[in-house]
């Protein structure tokens, strides 16, 4: 897995991870309904952010917008400084595959597929060979400590297992940033914790991760917390003042 850059390393002239400029969403209805209005962020890499809003607030069309799977009406979208609007279909899925690892709520594991071979898909889409995709998949089950269920299916695990799984999934591909969206909502309150904690341990070792949640707990957690409301955002506060360190995450490159 990617090796983290020495910490307190400035962030200053290091390439952001994802970079939104005036992003506007509107979707076409009667009347028209806005869910973005003109939102700027920037993520540097080796960061832990939390987004944070109630429902209705826009922070789905957010994670969308972040993740390219949905396009703004207006403005710039940019993953390790591409702008995804210069891309067609093919080469924004593959940035998308390359760059962007993701963690839902609802896990979205293949039950009649092994746990290695969940992980292991994680890769399908980013010209990975068989072989090599399973030696990473290994690789990233066992730094999520799972490394010795690959062959059980994702239903003799527990929630907090799965979800474990689905992290890996997000992992295996070393992406410039993993978007978490809810990661504890179908947990109890103590597998919760525990998905928390590994979140932090990875954060530490030099993964740049965005959570998406509508709990306050969770938000307090995150060294950087934004909240956003009907379409804005309406604070962005940090609990340490020492810049992101650059270096995690992929540097801008072509898409193949």
């Amino acid at each position: 897995m990617r090796e983290p850059s020495p910490p307190g390393t400035a962030a200053r002239g290091a390439v952001p991870v994802l970079q939104l400029e005036a992003v506007t969403k509107v979707y076409p209805s009667q009347p028209p309904v806005p869910a973005l209005r003109g939102v700027d962020l920037t993520v540097h890499g080796g960061e832990l952010v939390a987004i944070l809003g109630p429902s209705g607030s826009g922070k789905t069309t957010l994670l969308h917008m972040m993740g390219t799977l949905d396009r703004p009406t207006a403005g710039t979208v940019r993953i390790t400084g591409i702008d995804v609007a210069t891309l067609g279909d093919r080469r924004l899925s593959a940035l998308r595959a390359q760059r962007i690892g993701f963690i839902f709520q609802q896990f979205f594991l293949a039950e009649h597929a092994s746990v290695l071979d969940n992980v292991a898909d994680g890769l399908l889409y980013a010209g990975v060979r068989g072989a090599e995709r399973r030696r990473r998949a290994q690789d990233a089950l066992t730094l999520v400590g799972l490394g010795d269920r690959g062959h059980a299916r994702p239903t003799q695990l527990s929630g907090g297992q799965r979800q474990r799984v689905a992290i890996a999934r997000a992992l295996v591909g070393a992406p410039a940033i993993v978007l978490a969206d809810e990661p504890t909502g179908n947990l109890d309150t103590v597998t919760g914790r525990s998905i928390l904690a590994l979140l932090d341990q990875l954060h530490e070792g030099g993964t740049t991760i965005v959570v998406i949640t509508h709990d306050h707990d969770v938000a307090d957690r995150m060294p950087r917390r934004i909240e956003i409301r009907d379409g804005h955002l309406v604070s962005d506060t940090t609990s340490d003042t020492t810049a992101a360190a650059p270096g995690h995450g992929s540097a801008p490159g072509a898409i193949s």
